[in-house]
């Protein structure tokens, strides 16, 4: 019995992992630029497919500078000033995600003070695509 458990679950740790390869999964959160910038390099480098799913907020939203980058509808980016860790905001922070992103969202998130606050300000995938010219992703191979 703990021999079919043990494989059971082991199958569902590989499929979830396959899973994520290639996605923003397991980085919606965000956190430090150190874990999102190798991603960010070694995507843009090979070129292979990088989709941005579900939520993604903060350094998630470095994902948008890969070069093959695609958005689902359905999700959730959700933006704000780079800040220190009492949540003042920093500049360099701020700027280093504003490069990661195309000039019209880019040029939005400025307009709009998005970008000037820790608070998180929310834009759909489906917008993304509308309003800011980002591929959508299709199917799962896409």
């Amino acid at each position: 019995m703990r021999k079919s458990l043990a494989a059971v679950i082991a199958f569902f740790c590989a499929a979830t992992s396959a899973s994520a390869e290639g996605s923003s999964q397991g980085y919606g959160l965000g956190g430090n630029f150190k874990r999102f910038d190798p991603v960010v390099a070694g995507y843009s480098q090979t070129g292979e497919l990088f989709r941005i799913t579900g939520h993604c907020q903060s350094a998630c939203t470095l994902f948008l500078g890969i070069r093959n980058v695609c958005i689902e509808p359905s999700a959730q980016l959700l933006f704000h000033a780079g800040h220190d860790r009492n949540r003042n905001p920093v500049a360099w922070s701020t700027d280093h995600m504003l490069n990661a992103y195309n000039s019209g969202l880019r040029n939005y998130l400025v307009s709009n003070a998005y970008m000037s606050t820790p608070a998180f300000h929310t834009i759909s995938g489906r917008d993304m695509i509308q309003k800011f010219g980002y591929r959508a992703c299709s199917g799962r191979g896409a």
